[in-house]
């Protein structure tokens, strides 16, 4: 019954200026609503709808006036929200503990390796104390030996019951 008035009145608001009609509505029905718990239905409801979008548009005005945009937009990486940031905080624990379970030298060169600094392999040989030339294959081993661990860990698991 107010629906279609508070629709055309938010709308007519809304065009005068640059707001959203559907945000005046939304408010004008909170407002209702919190009368409704208060003080009982309006006795002239058409005129307290009229009103109501009146005093919401103009306080959505006066709040538009006094918002401003952020000077520089937060940067969209992976770290742009907290629950992408705890994600590849956890891939990373993960990865780092399985890299400290493989076997030999490997834990020290696949860390070497995922250093945020980026080593050459020449440096990451010299820290090493191997030679530059057996770094790859060396690298190769443990990289295999690294994704049969996570292929083991992250098995499908397998199906419980009576197989058909």
């Amino acid at each position: 019954m107010l629906k279609p008035l508070v629709v055309a009145e938010a709308g007519a608001e809304a065009d005068d200026s640059a707001l959203d009609s559907g945000d005046i509505e939304q408010d004008v029905w909170v407002r209702l609503l919190e009368r409704l718990d208060a003080q009982g239905p309006p006795a002239d409801a058409a005129g307290w709808v009229r009103g109501a979008v009146r005093d919401e548009a103009r306080r959505a005005r006066r709040r538009a006036l006094r918002e401003r945009p952020y000077a520089h937009e937060p940067a969209a990486g992976p770290t742009a929200c907290p629950e992408r940031a705890a994600l590849v905080a956890e891939r990373r624990r993960v990865l780092r503990a399985a890299v400290a379970r493989t076997p030999g030298r490997c834990p020290r060169l696949l860390t070497a390796m995922l250093s945020p600094v980026d080593p050459t392999y020449r440096e990451i040989a010299g820290q090493l104390g191997i030679s530059q030339g057996s770094l790859g294959p060396m690298r190769s081993r443990c990289l295999g030996c690294l994704r049969r661990m996570l292929a083991a860990e992250v098995a499908a698991p397998e199906l419980r019951g009576k197989e058909r």
